[in-house]
This record gives C-alpha cells, structure tokens and sequence, in this order.
C-alpha cells in the first residue's frame, strides 16, 4: 500500500470518528431538553405532574436507554 494511500486511509478513519462523537453529543443533548422538558411539566403540574408527564418521563427514560455516550475506542473494537 502506498504512502497516500495510507494517509487517505487514517483520514478516513479520523473523519468517522468525529462523525461519530459529533452524532453521539447531538444525542446527549437531546436528552437534556428532554429532561428540562420534563421538570418543568413537573414544576408546572404540580400534584398532577405524574399522570401528565409521564408520556415525557418515559421519552427520557427510553433516551438515556439508546443515547449513551460512546468513545470512538469502544466503536473500533
């Protein structure tokens, strides 16, 4: 393989992982609007806040699920 070849290779590689770590803090931060979300409909419901946030409270239940922080290492395994 030649030296170009090589650096075009690592460069690609370099582009995928910010790629990935960009996408996973975009995810990170959806999560935290959820959560702000949810404790002002808690603040705002008041002794209510648990039949009517919850369609928000199992939103960010579900997020913290699937939106977990990644470092390119774990990916690269």
């Amino acid at each position: 393989m030649s030296s170009e070849a090589t650096k075009e290779l690592y460069r690609k590689k370099l582009e995928e992982r910010d790629d990935h770590i960009r996408e996973s803090w975009v995810k990170a931060m959806e999560v935290r609007l959820v959560r702000e979300e949810l404790e002002k409909c808690r603040r705002g419901e008041g002794p209510n806040a648990l039949e009517n946030c919850k369609w928000l409270a199992d939103k960010y239940q579900q997020m913290l699920v699937d939106n977990k922080l990644q470092g390119y290492k774990v990916i690269e395994k």
